[in-house]
């Protein structure tokens, strides 16, 4: 991912996580959402705006969805596939999805980020990532909760997103 975003890739299309996380809840079409705390949730991930807004951010090619199984090992290369949500957003919302993919907990999430600064993360790139992994939690479970509506079932994983966007909201406000 890393080598990804130091190069001088660019698209013509940018993601913006706040407004996609409203898309997939009007896309529910006046369902309720299935969590009861959800609208007390929103207003909470929506205040991290912003913190990000005041943060150092970059631009880059974004995978944006850096799921582990999008990483194929072939030999001694390593390949990313599945570029359906690709942007140009901050590179380090790449490191938010991968930990909310992988279903890290937080120290693992910490050797995540260490991996990828390997010179050492700055405390405000690393309270960027924490408001990252809030705010695409959050993203994570609407676009479940969308999907659910055709069928599909995602049972403790969308649980686990919500779970992170509550828990790294607390992290970054009290920390």
């Amino acid at each position: 991912m890393k080598d990804i975003h130091q190069r001088d890739f660019s698209i013509n299309h940018s993601i913006d996580i706040f407004e996609r996380i409203g898309l997939y809840e009007s896309l529910l079409e006046g369902r309720p959402s299935s969590f009861t705390d959800y609208h007390d949730t929103k207003e909470k991930i929506f205040k991290l705006k912003e913190i990000i807004n005041v943060l150092p951010k970059g631009l880059s090619l974004a995978h944006m969805d850096a799921v582990p199984d999008n990483f194929l090992f072939i030999g001694d290369e390593i390949r990313l596939i599945d570029w359906e949500y690709a942007a140009m957003h901050d590179p380090h919302v790449d490191i938010a999805m991968f930990a909310l993919h992988s279903m890290y907990g937080r120290e693992q999430a910490e050797k995540l980020i260490g991996f990828y600064f390997t010179e050492g993360c700055p405390y405000e790139i690393r309270v960027k990532i924490y408001c990252y992994i809030a705010t695409c939690g959050l993203l994570c479970s609407n676009w479940c909760e969308y999907k659910s509506l055709y069928g599909a079932e995602f049972g403790v994983y969308s649980l686990m997103q919500y779970e992170y966007a509550k828990e790294y909201f607390e992290i970054v406000v009290y920390s």
